[in-house]
């Protein structure tokens, strides 16, 4: 089996599980719903498949990431103890065809848990093109986030 063949199974298993048992109110996107699971299963190679070649990941108090190869090791530097609580979401298409999907909800950490908008652009053949991770919270609440981390 090629790699090409490899990666298509994968992100064909990663669709088809994703729907079967991961919900986001308002969210059907197999990628979307995939990212969250594959993350919170510490599957970080799976979830960097979900991206672009060239896409980005935005993650809060860092610089982008670009490429599946960096995006799979920040998370897997990163994000080994987090996991994301999607509460709902909203879909909407632009007018380049990509699609925005704006997602709230939390993220927990093992010392704390803040609330998160994910903000993902996929192009035309639903790969994540950007994912941007926003912390809502305010601003001493982001501080002290800070010194703690």
């Amino acid at each position: 089996m090629t790699a090409a063949e490899s990666l298509t199974t994968t992100q064909t298993n990663v669709d088809a599980t994703a729907q079967e048992d991961f919900q986001i109110e308002g969210i059907s996107a197999p990628n979307i719903l995939g990212y969250f699971k594959t993350l919170n299963a510490g599957e970080f190679q799976a979830t960097a498949a979900l991206f672009a070649d060239d896409g980005v990941m935005y993650p809060p108090f860092e610089s982008s990431i670009v490429g599946k190869d960096a995006i799979a090791t920040y998370l897997q530097q990163e994000a080994e103890n987090i996991q994301a609580h999607p509460r709902q979401g909203i879909v909407e298409t632009l007018e380049n065809g990509q699609i925005q999907v704006q997602v709230t909800g939390k993220a927990q950490t093992s010392w704390c848990g803040v609330n998160v908008l994910w903000l993902f652009i996929l192009n035309q053949q639903q790969q994540i093109i950007s994912a941007k991770i926003k912390l809502i919270a305010s601003p001493q609440e982001l501080l002290s986030l800070r010194r703690e981390a």
